[in-house]
């Protein structure tokens, strides 16, 4: 199609005529087409020299524009592509986040109409639309009426917010005598958020866990038992529901008998495993979830939206009302009714974007059937992986898939537990990821080096688990062949780490 001509001169010229916006679009999505289908083609990473590169972008502010038409082509030839595929079919470590097309739809909506939504009344079906996303979520954990909770960049604000809330749910204003205790598994973000909210290091418990990377509940009670007993006031309780490294479900039942017996705030992390809940099997596994005080989801992770989109659901929505409303004289009113929201009342921000549009716009698209049958597909892969994995000669599951996620690591004889072991399953791994088709991570677990494998985007299917799979198994023979020659062992560990998956 021509494209329509520029106008020569504008006195006002970030005030974009029709034909020119249409244009940026157009001609942004020439490129974003060809990306996305080609992305199982693509590398699986590419970032070895980045640091480098990354040098080289800088520059003091430009004064003077350059054409968007050559912004895009440096965006899609060089800056974008020097990263890890995360959006690619193969990506399977870390936690994958899928990035749905239709919620970029809706960002460009909901960036280009720009509106308000922190408060009610300046954007009241907006402010609405993201508050019946919350109200499904808290629906889908089965937490009770009067629950409610804010969208959030990510699981790590969640859980910062739900730190925050619990303090002030549970604890005195002078709270530094106030204790919290998570599992040796549980995400980083734990302590972090602890740690933002006023606590010294010492105040966070790790609690030990079972031979299923577990918290075990006994544990816990003994360092709340402990901490009593020294004059401690022991206040939350953090379970995680799906950990990051070996997708570990807490025993919740036993966990929230625990809560509630000791007066503990209960808060679940099911920032990767949550929205398996819409799935009956991922309910099963996450039973006892809807006792939880609040829980932290990321719905750009197992509901494939793109990175930014967390959430903190919680109990008693009055909660955050309490631990977040302040108010100034420039404010509007905030709202009395209890079935209407000012999302800057129950959360730590004033200004922020209409994040609710992209969840909403691909569950009213396809409805919650079409995620339910694509996380179903990501359990069943899974277990399938994991029970490939175990015909393999040599090959430990070390954690079984309770959701998608699973680790494992060669043991061949002759090797014995120890960095001999670990520097062997570090080759592998960069093995695997050496051949382009997948990319796993590494976890360090129970003292032991594990491959981890998490099957979760949407655009993952079986096709690309078997590829991982041989490709595990021709890594495999090949790290083995090196240990049978004497070559592996020659490998100092730093050329072991280094090789252990992709580099700047």
């Amino acid at each position: 199609m021509a494209r329509p001509k520029r106008p020569q001169s504008s006195p006002h010229p970030l005030e974009l005529p029709g034909d020119v916006m249409r244009e940026m679009v157009e001609l942004a999505m020439d490129r974003i087409v060809p990306h996305i289908e080609s992305l199982p083609e693509q590398p699986m990473h590419a970032t070895r020299g980045g640091k480098r590169l990354a040098r080289s972008l800088r520059e003091p502010m430009p004064e003077r524009g350059v054409p968007y038409e050559k912004l895009l082509r440096r965006l899609f030839g060089k800056l974008i592509p020097m990263s890890l595929n995360t959006a690619s079919p193969g990506y399977m470590g870390y936690i994958p986040g899928g990035g749905l097309f239709h919620a970029a739809v809706a960002d460009l909506i909901a960036d280009a109409v720009n509106r308000y939504v922190g408060v009610f009344q300046a954007a009241p079906l907006l402010v609405q639309i993201e508050a019946n996303v919350i109200a499904w979520f808290c629906a889908m954990l089965g937490l009770p009426e009067g629950s409610g909770g804010i969208l959030t960049t990510g699981g790590s604000l969640a859980n910062l917010v739900a730190v925050i809330t619990a303090r002030r749910e549970r604890l005195p204003p002078d709270f530094l005598r106030g204790t919290l205790y998570a599992s040796e598994e549980a995400h980083h973000s734990v302590t972090k958020a602890a740690l933002l909210a006023g606590f010294p290091p010492e105040a966070v418990r790790e609690v030990p866990v079972d031979g299923r990377f577990r918290m075990r509940p006994d544990a816990a009670a003994e360092a709340v038992a402990r901490d009593r007993a020294r004059g401690l006031v022991p206040f939350l309780l953090v379970a995680s529901a799906g950990t990051t490294g070996t997708g570990a479900v807490d025993e919740l039942p036993a966990l929230a008998d625990l809560a509630e017996a000791e007066r503990l705030w209960l808060h679940v992390d099911a920032a990767y495993g949550g929205f398996f809940a819409l799935t009956e099997r991922g309910r099963a596994a996450m039973r006892g979830i809807e006792r939880a005080d609040s829980v932290t989801l990321d719905p750009h992770k197992s509901l494939f939206l793109p990175y930014g989109t967390g959430c903190l659901a919680v109990r008693d929505r009055e909660a955050l009302r309490r631990a977040h409303a302040l108010s100034a004289s420039y404010m509007p009113p905030m709202q009395a009714e209890d079935d209407l929201v000012d999302f800057c009342a129950i959360s730590p921000e004033l200004s922020r974007d209409a994040r609710g549009l992209r969840v909403w716009l691909p569950l009213k698209m396809h409805g919650a059937s079409v995620f339910r049958a694509e996380l179903d597909e990501k359990l069943t892969l899974a277990r399938g992986a994991a029970d490939a994995l175990r015909q393999m000669a040599s090959i430990e599951v070390v954690a079984e898939p309770e959701l998608s996620l699973l680790a494992f690591r060669a043991r061949p004889p002759g090797v014995d537990d120890g960095p001999a072991l670990d520097a062997l399953n570090r080759r592998l791994l960069a093995r695997v990821n050496a051949k382009q088709r997948v990319l796993l991570t590494g976890v360090v677990a129970g003292g032991r080096f594990l491959l981890r494998m998490c099957i979760l985007s949407f655009r993952t299917h079986a096709d690309r688990v078997d590829a991982a799979l041989a490709d595990v198994a021709s890594s495999l023979a090949e790290v083995l062949e090196e240990l049978g020659d004497g070559r592996l062992a020659g490998a100092s560990k730093a050329e072991t780490v280094r090789s252990a998956g992709p580099g700047v």
